[in-house]
């Protein structure tokens, strides 16, 4: 049977602006499926954010021009991470932003600089471990190779190799009795180089100029690179309704594409936002966010100063601007585990399809406080979407976001939240189909208020 045709997701999300009563929307977890297939790095996923944006009519600025102060909405990539804004009609150099912050790395398998390597007839390609990846779940899979090439110019050239190439084979249970009894036991040097083909000679450069010639780059043209492995099978529905979604780097692409929907939404909607609605998408949040490109980097606060300056604001705007701000600091969080339940708090269970979660923990490892929990609260009443409350158990420690970086770092008022996930940081991730579509509405109507 042919299904009926379903609106954009922008669409979608832009009617949702007049408010009626929610209806969940399935298109927009096709499209979440659409756009994490398509963005296996943090390079690709802030060019197929941009390009998203670009078709709601922002046009990118370069952090070496002077820039104006017109209304519309813009945007600057630097690397794996994009900072878009939109300036309504009327927007004075002190008006204040409001901010869905997100991040577009993942843990996975780096390629190291001299990625040539193998042993006994095998070919393999030497990684490092980026993050904190589940390293079992990259045991046996399919992986591909994707990231960004340097050219002897300084340009840069993305290239994705989507099918299976290598693979991180697993020792066989003959060779290793132990594993029932003592559990799996990897070591990150040893154990994680994939193969990727046969022979005895292993050649330096062989990898390389085979990613030139897959991306159409002249031998011996590439002098740089940011490579990563990703899994080739692509995203699906789950379960017997297809109510779950199993897929990779939702943690954290699914906030990115929720965020670039929602600001898309506003920036097409009739009416214009009071504030100014931004998103601020980072890189390296799973090793600790401090880089150029990370949100304990200048990158935001330094977009968002130019943007008051350029409308004729000074100092004292910025400030004023700052004071009046607010962000959404938007990452996957742990749903209830049904074979694991004692790991989190008796009384906090929050469940896959019951909405975004609000994340707690006096300890600043979110940066939630009460008015943060009234401020999340109206946006989801005024997007009719349910929320849930997360803290970790007392006995375990608690994981952080960009959230309280983007506090300490800015002295703008944060607060965390995000979608319910299991199996966090395996190659596979598993949500609730309808999640993210809440989650989208209820960062529409934050950015609109």
């Amino acid at each position: 049977m042919t299904e009926p045709a379903r609106p954009s997701p922008t669409a979608a999300l832009a009617a949702s602006a007049s408010r009626a009563p929610l209806t969940f929307d399935r298109g927009h977890t096709d499209d979440l499926m659409t756009f994490l297939a398509a963005s296996p790095t943090p390079y690709h996923a802030v060019a197929t954010a941009a390009e998203r944006l670009e078709k709601a009519g922002f046009r990118q600025v370069a952090e070496t021009d002077a820039w104006d102060g017109t209304k519309g909405g813009k945007y600057v990539l630097r690397g794996g991470a994009i900072i878009a804004w939109y300036v309504p009609e009327g927007a004075t150099p002190h008006t204040p932003f409001r901010i869905v912050g997100a991040h577009t790395d993942s843990p996975n398998l780096r390629v190291k600089p001299l990625p040539d390597t193998g042993a006994h007839g095998w070919r393999q390609v030497a990684v490092e471990i980026y993050g904190g990846p589940l390293l079992n779940s990259w045991l046996d899979r399919d992986l591909g190779l994707a990231g960004r090439l340097t050219l002897r110019d300084g340009s840069t050239r993305l290239v994705d190799v989507d099918r299976p190439l290598l693979r991180v084979p697993q020792l066989a249970i003959h060779l290793d009795r132990t594993v029932t009894a003592d559990g799996l036991k990897l070591d990150k040097q040893r154990h994680m180089q994939p193969v990727w083909g046969l022979g005895h000679d292993v050649r330096d450069g062989d990898l390389i100029a085979f990613l030139e010639e897959t991306a159409g780059v002249p031998a011996g043209e590439v002098t740089g690179w940011d490579l990563m492995t990703h899994s080739v099978e692509p995203p699906a529905y789950l379960g017997r309704d297809r109510e779950l979604l199993a897929g990779p780097r939702m943690d954290n692409l699914l906030s990115v594409h929720a965020g670039t929907a929602a600001l898309a939404a506003v920036a097409s909607s009739s009416s214009q936002p009071a504030s100014i609605p931004v998103l601020a998408a980072f890189d390296h949040e799973e090793n600790g966010s401090q880089s150029d490109t990370g949100a304990d980097g200048p990158l935001l606060g330094t977009v968002l100063e130019r943007s008051v300056y350029a409308r004729g604001g000074s100092y004292e705007d910025r400030a004023r601007a700052f004071a009046g701000t607010i962000c959404l600091s938007s990452d996957t969080g742990h749903a209830v585990h049904p074979n694991y339940a004692e790991r989190h708090d008796p009384t906090h269970h929050p469940r896959v399809n019951g909405g975004p979660i609000l994340k707690v923990n006096v300890n600043n490892r979110y940066a939630t406080d009460g008015s943060g929990r009234a401020e999340f609260t109206a946006a989801c009443e005024a997007a009719d979407v349910p929320f849930q409350s997360f803290v970790s158990n007392n006995s375990m420690p608690c994981g952080t976001t960009i959230g309280p970086i983007t506090a300490a770092r800015h002295g703008i008022r944060t607060v965390d939240i995000g979608v319910a996930i299991l199996s966090m940081h395996s190659v596979r991730e598993l949500c609730g189909a309808d999640d993210p579509f809440l989650l989208a509405n209820a960062l529409t109507a934050f950015l609109e208020r």
